[in-house]
C-alpha cells in the first residue's frame, strides 16, 4: 500500500488499526482515493461511529480489501480482520430471503403476483387478500413495518402475529419498508419448499457459492470471530441476531438473523454482478437476477425499488453522489452496508458492528461517504453519463442524508396511528412536494392509499401541486393521483363553497420556512376561513419550523393586507403552522373545528438539520436551509431592483445589481452583520430581476447562524445600497414586504439600525405575549 500521500500522523494510526491486503498492481484503482477511504473509517472510528469494519471494492477481479478498528471493545479488546463475522441485519433480505423466494419462483413453485393468502392461507380478511409476493419484496404491501409487542416468545407466535396485520394502505400505492414483509416472505419459503429458510438458503444459495461462513445462528465453534453487537438484558450479543424480532423467533426469519464475512459476501454480490452464476456455478437466470435489481414498484409510487434491492429511495446513502441511477444495494441497522454498480462492472460493501457496544454509533453519514469515493476511486470512469442510467426523480423529491434527533412531522404521526385521527372522513387536502413523510412518500399518496380515509379533492398554495410554478396557478388534474386540484394561487386564494361540498374536513400539509410573507400560512388562514363557513373540520399535519422556534425577529407587520402581511406577525415569527393555526383561530375570531397532528421529538432550538428530517426544497427557488435561514431578511429584498439570486444556482445567498461594485459592496458590509461574511462576486442571472445582465454583489456565506439577526441583516444591507447607490436602488419598494414605511423614512433619514429597531421593539415584546399562548412545543 502506497503511503507517500499521507501525512506522518495518519499514517501512524493506519499502520496501528488497519489490516491491509492489497494485491499490486492495483489496475482498477486510483490508490490517493483508496487512502481517502481508509482515513474515512479511521476519522469514523475516533469519533465512535463505530468501533470497527472491513471495506472491499472490487472490479474486474481487481480487489481492495481493508480490516479497520476493532471487533470488539467489551468485555475485552479484539481486532477487526477479515474473517470476522459481523450480524448482517437486514442485508438478510437481499441475500437470503429474496433469492429464496426467487429460486423457488424459478421453480415454478410460486409467482409474484399471486397473493400471499395462496401460500399462507391464515393471511386473509382486512385487505389482506389483495397483497402479492410483489408487493412484499417491493415493501408496497401497506403493511406497518414491524411487529408490535414485546411480551412474545417463539417462531410460531411471531408468524401468527405477522398474518394478523392488517394493510394500513392499500396494497400497490405507497412504499413503507417493513420487516413484517419479508417474515412473511420468510414463512413463505418454509411453507412452499418444506425446508426452513435457513436450510433452504443454505442448500440453494450459500453451499453452491462457497460461502462456507455464512448462515443462520452460528455454531458455537464460530464465536470467537463474531463481532458481538450490543449489551441486552441478556448479556453482551455475541452469536445471537441483535434484531429483538428475529431473536424472539429463535434467530430465523426473513428480515434479520443472517451472519457472514467479508469473503462470503463479495462472493455473493459477485454472483449477482455476474447475472447469477459464479466460477461456473448457476445459482440464479440472468433474466431473474435482471428482475430483481431493475424497478418493480410501480409507476405511482415515488419511491424505486427492485425486488428485494433498493434502487432510489431514502435508503439510498450508499449509492453516493456519484453512482448511476439504476444501481442497487441495501443497508443493515447493525452498520452494514452493500452497492452494487452494473455500469461500471464493480460493487463494494462496508460491515461493521456500529452499535457495539452501546448502541450508540451511527454509519448514515459514511454509508453516502464511502459510496461516493468508492467511485470517485474507480479509475477511468465518467460517472456524468451512462447509457441505461434511470432518469432522475424531481430534485424536489430527492432526498438529503440526514442525521440526528429522530423527528416525525404530523404526517409521519399520523400514519404511525393508521390514520385514526381521519379515521372515515372525506377529505380535501392542502399540500405540495413538500407534503411528505420522512422517507419520501407523498402525502396524497399516503392519504389515498389509505383504508380509513377518503382523498376526494386536492388543493394546491403557491408553487402549484408539485412545487415547480414560480406563476399564477390554474385547476387541474394531478397526473399521479387523478384527482381534482383546485388551485388557491389563481382565480382564487380561498376554497369555495361548493368545493368543500360533500367533504368532512380539509387537511394541511405544507412545511412553511417561518417567515410572515412567506404565502403558505395566508393559504392556511383562509382556507380554515372557508372551512368554519361549510361547517366542516379544519385538521392541520403539523411540521417543524426548520429555521428553529426560538429566534422571534423583526417588525409585526402593521401595515396590513395581502399574501405578505396577512396577519400581525412577527417578520421571523418562530412559530409552527399548527400554532399558527391556533393563533388565526382566536385572534381572527375564525368559528372553526380545528386540530392539529403536533411534531413529535422536536423542540424549540433545533434547526431542520439537527433533526432526522430530509431537506426538500420548499418552493423553486428555496433550495436549502441556508437559504431558508437567510430568507427573512434577504428576501425583504427582492421586491427592489436588486438580484437576489433568483436565476442563480444559490438564490437568497447572493445579491447583485449592474449599478452595483461588489468590492465596494463587500467592504461596506463585513464586520456589521455578526455571523455572515460577505465576498464580492458577479453574476448573470438567467431569472427574474435582472435576466441576462451581468450585476455585481456579493455572496453570503453563513459563518454563525445562531449568533445571526437575519432581519437585522436585511435592513443594513438596505442602509448600505441606499447610502452608497443612493436613488439606484429604489428603496421605496423595500416596503412591499416589510410594511412599515416608518423604517423606510429611517433609513432615507440616515439613522442607525438601533434607532430603528426602537421602532418596533414595544411591538415585537407584545406579539411575543400572544405568541406565548399559542405554542404547542418547548
Amino acid at each position: 500500500m502506497r503511503t507517500t500521500r499521507w501525512q506522518p500522523a495518519v499514517l501512524a494510526l493506519l499502520l496501528f488499526s488497519c489490516t491491509t491486503f492489497v494485491p499490486e498492481p492495483l489496475r482498477q484503482f486510483d490508490e490517493s482515493r483508496l487512502a481517502e477511504i481508509d482515513q474515512t473509517v479511521l476519522r469514523a472510528i475516533s469519533e465512535k461511529k463505530t468501533v470497527g469494519g472491513v471495506f472491499w471494492i472490487e472490479r474486474d477481479a481487481t480487489v481492495y480489501k481493508q480490516a479497520y478498528g476493532k471487533r470488539a471493545v467489551a468485555p475485552s479488546s479484539e481486532v477487526a480482520s477479515l474473517h470476522s463475522i459481523y450480524d448482517l441485519a437486514s442485508l438478510t433480505k437481499v441475500i437470503a430471503t429474496a433469492p429464496s423466494i426467487m429460486v423457488l419462483l424459478e421453480e415454478g413453485k410460486l409467482a409474484l403476483d399471486t397473493p400471499v393468502a395462496s401460500y399462507i392461507p391464515e393471511f386473509t380478511g382486512g385487505g389482506r387478500d389483495s397483497v402479492t409476493v410483489r408487493h412484499l419484496l417491493t415493501h408496497t404491501s401497506g403493511l406497518r413495518a414491524g411487529i408490535p409487542g414485546t411480551n412474545w416468545s417463539g417462531y410460531d407466535e411471531g408468524i401468527r402475529l405477522a398474518t394478523r396485520e392488517e394493510p394500513m394502505n392499500r396494497p400497490g400505492m405507497m412504499f413503507r419498508y417493513s420487516d413484517v414483509n419479508f417474515i412473511l416472505l420468510g414463512e413463505i419459503v418454509r411453507r412452499v419448499s418444506g425446508e426452513s429458510l435457513d436450510k433452504f438458503a443454505a442448500r440453494e444459495i450459500f453451499a453452491p457459492l462457497g460461502m462456507s461462513d455464512t448462515g443462520f445462528n452460528p455454531p458455537s465453534s464460530k464465536l470467537a470471530r463474531i463481532a458481538p453487537t450490543e449489551m441486552s438484558t441478556e448479556g453482551m450479543l455475541r452469536g445471537r441476531v441483535h434484531d429483538p424480532t428475529s431473536r424472539r423467533m429463535g434467530g430465523v426469519a426473513g428480515h434479520a438473523g443472517l451472519f457472514s464475512t467479508a469473503p462470503d459476501v463479495a462472493r455473493y454480490l459477485k454472483m449477482i454482478l455476474n447475472g447469477g452464476h459464479l466460477e461456473g456455478v448457476r445459482v440464479l437466470r440472468s433474466e431473474t437476477v435482471a428482475m430483481m435489481t431493475t424497478v418493480q414498484t410501480p409507476a405511482a409510487v415515488t419511491l424505486r425499488r427492485g425486488l428485494g434491492w433498493d434502487i432510489d429511495s431514502s435508503f439510498s446513502r450508499p449509492r453516493g453522489s456519484l453512482f448511476p441511477l439504476g444501481s442497487f444495494g441495501h443497508t443493515g441497522w447493525t452498520g452494514s452496508f452493500a452497492w452494487i454498480d452494473p455500469f461500471s462492472r464493480s460493487f463494494y460493501f462496508f460491515l461493521s458492528n456500529r452499535v457495539h457496544p452501546d448502541g450508540k454509533g451511527s454509519v448514515l453519514e459514511l454509508q453516502k461517504t464511502i459510496g461516493t469515493l468508492a467511485a470517485r476511486a474507480i479509475d477511468g470512469i465518467d460517472w456524468s453519463s451512462f447509457a441505461g442510467a434511470l432518469p432522475p426523480r424531481a430534485a424536489a423529491e430527492r432526498e438529503l442524508v440526514t442525521t440526528g434527533v429522530d423527528t416525525l412531522n404530523g404526517i409521519d404521526v399520523l400514519a404511525r396511528d393508521n390514520f385514526s385521527a381521519l379515521k372515515g372522513l372525506r377529505i380535501g387536502l392542502i399540500t405540495n412536494h413538500t407534503g411528505r413523510d420522512r422517507i419520501g412518500n407523498p402525502t396524497i399518496d399516503l392519504l389515498r392509499s389509505s383504508t380509513q380515509v377518503e382523498l376526494v379533492t386536492l388543493f394546491s398554495p403557491e408553487h402549484g401541486i408539485r412545487g415547480d410554478r414560480d406563476e399564477k396557478v390554474a385547476d387541474s388534474i394531478d397526473e399521479r393521483s387523478g384527482l381534482p386540484v383546485r388551485s388557491l394561487y389563481g382565480a382564487s386564494r380561498k376554497p369555495a363553497a361548493e368545493q368543500l361540498a360533500g367533504l368532512d374536513a380539509l387537511v394541511f400539509d405544507v412545511q412553511d420556512i417561518g417567515t410572515r410573507f412567506y404565502t403558505y400560512i395566508s393559504t392556511m388562514a383562509l382556507a380554515m376561513e372557508a372551512a368554519g363557513e361549510a361547517r366542516i373540520r379544519f385538521i392541520v399535519l403539523d411540521r417543524l419550523n426548520p429555521i428553529n422556534g426560538e429566534r422571534v425577529e423583526g417588525p409585526v407587520g402593521v401595515e396590513q393586507g395581502g399574501f405578505v402581511a396577512f396577519h400581525p406577525i412577527a417578520l421571523r415569527h418562530g412559530m409552527t403552522v399548527g400554532e399558527l393555526a391556533g393563533m388565526f383561530k382566536e385572534e381572527r375570531r375564525i368559528d372553526v373545528d380545528l386540530k392539529v397532528i403536533k411534531v413529535e421529538k422536536w423542540s424549540r432550538k433545533l434547526w431542520q438539520n439537527q433533526t432526522s428530517l430530509p431537506w426538500v426544497n420548499t418552493s423553486p427557488n428555496m433550495r436549502s436551509l441556508n437559504a431558508a435561514t437567510l430568507y427573512p431578511g434577504i428576501g425583504l429584498l427582492e421586491t427592489t431592483n436588486l438580484s437576489v439570486g433568483r436565476g442563480t444556482p444559490t438564490p437568497f445567498e447572493v445579491i447583485g445589481a449592474p449599478y452595483i461594485d461588489g468590492e465596494s459592496l463587500a467592504a461596506a458590509l463585513n464586520g456589521k452583520v455578526p455571523g455572515l461574511s460577505f465576498t464580492a462576486t458577479a453574476y448573470v442571472p438567467t431569472a427574474s430581476v435582472f435576466k441576462g445582465e451581468r450585476c455585481g454583489g456579493v455572496r453570503m456565506e453563513l459563518v454563525d447562524r445562531d449568533r445571526l439577526e437575519v432581519v437585522d441583516a436585511g435592513i443594513v444591507i438596505a442602509q448600505t445600497l441606499f447610502r452608497l447607490y443612493g436613488e439606484q436602488f429604489q428603496i421605496d419598494k423595500l416596503n412591499n414586504l416589510l410594511r412599515r414605511k416608518q423604517t423606510i423614512d429611517e433609513i432615507r433619514a440616515a439613522k442607525t439600525l438601533e434607532e430603528i429597531r426602537r421602532g418596533w421593539v414595544g411591538e415585537l415584546a407584545d406579539f411575543r405575549v400572544r405568541r406565548a399562548r399559542y405554542l404547542l412545543y418547548e
